[in-house]
């Protein structure tokens, strides 16, 4: 359905799961009009059923840190699992599991952990710029944003490095199913997932025998951690599927973002290299406007009411961070990527409450350390074609960035 088609049909037909309008990025001016007509809005059709919208900033940070009310028990996008295939993981679960299964990976990105990775993240990025070929296009989305990412997730799992780009297919994989727009058959999907769970079980044989103190991986962590070891296979693949993807979109879509953004904001480069003590702001910012990913579900636990709308028991709830990132009663001037912005960590992109993203200190320190790398080497980055984005209403990512680099 077009753009054209949702702003003209009544309000209560609106209905913005439809993948195609973020692969054509033509998703604002509804989600502008939910947020003026219907900030909490009922769809009574859509191919994933029956759901509400919550479109506006304060909403979604009240839906988000209420867990009680608002549960992520049978998975976080709009898309119901088959029943034949459930992975659950630790953030479609509620307390006390929930807390127990993150707390048993947490170490491998504990603050004094990303110290000890901070050298070797800003190495790879010198490496990874250093090879970029002068005045030449080249798709950004592969050489730089999954590369850079796929090398972090290796070092994450503690993945064999020259396989690592394994990581990548498979987050692509567990991102594509038909329920959220992805082009690939359940099937295959599937298939891919045993695959990648095969692996990692020998990894965790292997991993079993290390010191979780002196290897803080996540597997070895999860092998070594008594809270872990009631998982059967499909629990494992879930958290498997659910650290990959966390490790992966939320960066690799950032990094592509923060570029094309820029592209589109006339001088903001400029402001950059003439002051990168502005990165550290410019990090969060990028995370906003991009919002990799579009949308959290919940389902009600009990009847509430928000925004005099009354919500059943049982009800599908979904939190559009992708709309709230751009809620002009709370963000001056949302659609532009502001070098500078006052308060740029107020975002949604990251969640809140319990479920609030694990790894998101370590998505700023590589986006931070790219940007600084980027500006002692590139006067300009020129996208030369327009960009190609994923179908999907869930991952908000691009595919395709092609540019080209000046130095200095």
């Amino acid at each position: 359905m077009s753009r054209t088609d949702q702003m003209n049909r009544p309000i209560d037909a609106v209905d913005v799961s439809d993948p195609s309008l973020y692969e054509t990025d033509s998703w604002r001016p509804i989600f502008a009009r939910l947020r003026s007509e219907a900030p909490v809005h009922y769809c009574a059709d859509s191919p994933f059923g029956p759901y509400w919208s919550i479109t506006r900033f304060e909403d979604i940070m009240a839906v988000d840190s209420n867990h009680q009310s608002f549960s992520s028990i049978g998975g976080v996008s709009i898309g119901d699992r088959k029943p034949d295939f459930e992975a659950p993981n630790f953030i479609s679960m509620d307390p006390p599991k929930h807390d127990a299964q993150r707390m048993s990976v947490t170490p491998a990105v504990a603050p004094m952990q990303l110290q000890k990775m901070e050298p070797l993240i800003r190495e790879r990025v010198c490496q990874l710029l250093d090879d970029l070929p002068e005045r030449t296009p080249f798709n950004w989305v592969d050489r730089v944003s999954v590369e850079l990412t796929t090398q972090m997730l290796a070092t994450l799992f503690d993945f064999p490095f020259e396989e690592r780009r394994k990581l990548t297919a498979w987050s692509d994989l567990a991102t594509s199913s038909e329920a959220v727009g992805g082009a690939l058959p359940d099937e295959e999907r599937r298939a891919g997932m045993f695959e990648m769970l095969n692996e990692f079980k020998q990894l965790w044989e292997e991993r079993r025998l290390r010191d979780p103190e002196e290897h803080p991986d996540f597997i070895t962590l999860m092998a070594n951690d008594p809270r872990m070891q009631a998982m059967d296979d499909m629990e494992f693949m879930g958290n498997l599927i659910l650290l990959i993807i966390g490790g992966n979109d939320t960066t690799r879509n950032s990094i592509s973002g923060g570029v094309l953004g820029l592209s589109k904001t006339g001088g903001s480069f400029g402001q950059l290299l003439s002051d990168p003590s502005l990165v550290p702001g410019f990090v969060p910012e990028v995370i906003r406007w991009q919002t990799p990913l579009a949308h959290m579900r919940r389902v009600a636990t009990e009847d509430v009411e928000l925004q005099g709308q009354s919500i059943k028991a049982g009800d599908k709830v979904v939190m559009w961070y992708i709309s709230g990132n751009r809620d002009e009663s709370v963000i001056n001037d949302p659609e532009t990527l502001t070098v500078g912005r006052s308060q740029p960590r107020r975002h949604l992109s990251f969640g809140f409450g319990i479920h609030r993203c694990l790894g998101n200190r370590l998505a700023e320190m590589q986006l931070k350390v790219l940007w600084e790398e980027i500006l002692k080497r590139f006067k300009a980055i020129d996208v030369v074609k327009p960009e190609v984005r994923v179908r999907s209403n869930f991952i908000h990512g691009i595919s395709e960035l092609e540019v080209e680099v000046s130095r200095h």
